[in-house]
């Protein structure tokens, strides 16, 4: 834009507002009001007259002279039939004055979504914008994040990984994630016992976030309950950049009866660190999503990992009744 035009137009407001609040200098009855702005020189040779790098006091400012500021008077006295301190109140982003406050409470008590929280013209409140930034943040973490080599180690699990190369393949190719690699399905072979009847996997999925808060209490909890009910287990391990169906490439190789695949959910912004169980009943490649059956929503604010590590427990028992899973165990059941 043309400086000199920006100039001009500063100046016809500095004189406007100068002009407009040239009462409310005497209301105060001070010579330097308590809430002022300067406008500096910003002429277009660039170098403003003002070179004093010095820190900005209050007797500093008294000391200059006052000539060229605009005042825009003291709310405290400008204007005494009002007051600001009660008409200013801080409060949480809700709806102002709703049509029917009960009503609107329940709504909100029954679920984590973003309703009723008002906005202020066209745009959301300030901590509502605050908070939509921060799960969004959150989310992002979650699916470029990497679980911890240490949370591995805990639970003895050995990493592998996908024909996945980095996180943007794997989010732009999931079929990709859905196959092992040569090298892995060698290490898978060498390391794991063959044909068991419970076949463990953990992978990140697209919430690192979730393998690191919930994985270990679920994996757990599910081992307790399987050896409890007398059902064997495979030898565990982690795959990186796993899709549910890797588990087809892991039933192709160890030939389980049933594969247990946690894996995290893809994130949202209610929570970005929600875990999953799949459940299948002899995996091969060629198997339809309607032959696998999933429980969701494992986080703190959702099911308990503990109660659903016991939970998937009494599952697999059911699964391994009848000898099916998905669709084609509810058919048998009823």
């Amino acid at each position: 834009m043309n400086p000199e035009l920006i100039e001009k137009v500063t100046k016809l407001i500095v004189e406007k507002l100068q002009s407009g609040n040239e009462s409310e200098t005497h209301v105060t009855g001070s010579d330097v009001p308590s809430s002022v702005v300067k406008f500096w020189d910003h002429t277009s040779n660039g170098n403003p007259k003002n070179t004093n790098h010095s820190p900005i006091t209050e007797s500093n400012v008294k000391e200059k002279d006052t000539a060229g500021l605009i005042h825009f008077g003291d709310y405290r006295t400008a204007n005494s039939k009002h007051d600001f301190t009660e008409s200013v109140v801080l409060t949480s982003s809700q709806i102002e004055n709703p049509a029917n406050p009960e009503e609107l409470q329940e709504l909100i008590a029954k679920t984590p979504s973003r309703i009723g929280v008002g906005r202020a013209g066209l745009r959301p409140k300030t901590d509502t914008w605050l908070k939509f930034r921060f799960d969004h943040a959150a989310a992002v973490d979650a699916v470029y994040g990497d679980v911890k080599e240490e949370l591995l180690n805990r639970l003895g699990l050995f990493k592998v990984s996908t024909r996945v190369s980095d996180k943007e393949v794997y989010i732009r190719r999931p079929d990709y994630g859905r196959k092992l690699s040569d090298e892995t399905k060698q290490l898978i072979s060498e390391k794991c016992r063959k044909e068991p009847t419970v076949q463990i996997i953990i992978s990140d999925g697209l919430s690192s976030s979730a393998i690191e808060e919930n994985a270990e209490d679920v994996y757990l909890s599910l081992q307790q309950s399987l050896q409890s009910l007398g059902i064997d287990v495979g030898t565990p391990f982690y795959i990186e950049k796993g899709r549910v169906a890797v588990m087809d490439d892991v039933g192709e190789l160890l030939q389980p009866k049933v594969v247990v695949l946690l894996i995290g959910e893809r994130p949202g912004l209610v929570s970005a660190e929600s875990l999953s169980a799949y459940l299948c009943y002899m995996p091969r490649r060629g198997t339809i999503e309607a032959d696998r059956m999933v429980i969701s929503n494992i986080h703190k604010g959702g099911i308990p990992p503990v109660e659903a590590g016991a939970y998937i427990g009494t599952v697999i028992q059911k699964i391994l009744k009848y000898k099916a899973s998905g669709v084609s165990l509810v058919q048998k059941e009823s």
